[in-house]
């Protein structure tokens, strides 16, 4: 190899060798490990919030998750292990940031009673908006730095996470308080016709 293709001895020999029969286990642990995460996460949610902040929280994870799995596929980058990491770890990032917006919906609502369910989402997250950015900044700062020095497994690793963090803090901020509020508000019409009728 050496001779044939004219490299140093510091050149770095990598080999992988993926069968279907390991493809298919990686598929089904990656599945796996997202879905209990999910779970998890939803009765986690759910015992501190409420069932539909839960189930907001748990779609906006899974936009995170498709838009890895876009990256993923874009980006023609081997499925491995470090894919199963990737994943795992933008969930959790993705988590962290929604309970902090939910967490200071909670708070607000204690201060802010006759404000309208939208109203009060709408200013905690303005609220959290600062914090989610910095978090955001300092986290891709620190990830960046890693894609350029790194070898090319950390990169394969780098490259997702960079888009796992703006897609994880898109997702806490623009898609899974909405739901929330989204879904309030239908059931709060769906009684008043029921009361109309």
């Amino acid at each position: 190899m050496k001779q044939k293709y004219g490299l140093d001895q510091k050149d770095l020999f990598s080999t992988d060798n993926v069968n279907p029969t390991i493809g298919n286990e990686l598929k089904y642990q990656a599945l796996m490990a997202s879905l209990i995460a999910s779970i998890l996460m939803l009765i986690y949610i759910t015992f501190r919030f409420e069932f539909k902040s839960g189930v907001a929280a748990v779609i906006a994870m899974i936009h995170d998750v498709l838009v890895m799995l876009t990256v993923y596929a874009v980006f023609r980058i081997p499925i491995n292990t470090s894919f199963i990491a990737a994943i795992l770890t933008i969930l959790g990032y993705s988590i962290n940031d929604t309970i902090i917006v939910f967490d200071r919906i909670r708070e607000n609502r204690k201060y802010m009673k006759k404000e309208e369910f939208s109203n009060v989402v709408n200013k905690s997250i303005w609220q959290t908006m600062a914090r989610s950015i910095n978090t955001s900044l300092t986290t891709l700062l620190t990830i960046t730095v890693l894609y350029i020095l790194g070898v090319q497994s950390i990169k394969d690793f780098a490259f997702p996470l960079i888009v796992g963090i703006v897609s994880g803090t898109y997702s806490s901020i623009f898609i899974a308080s909405p739901i929330w509020v989204m879904w309030r508000e239908w059931e709060a019409k769906k009684k008043s016709r029921l009361k109309a009728v």
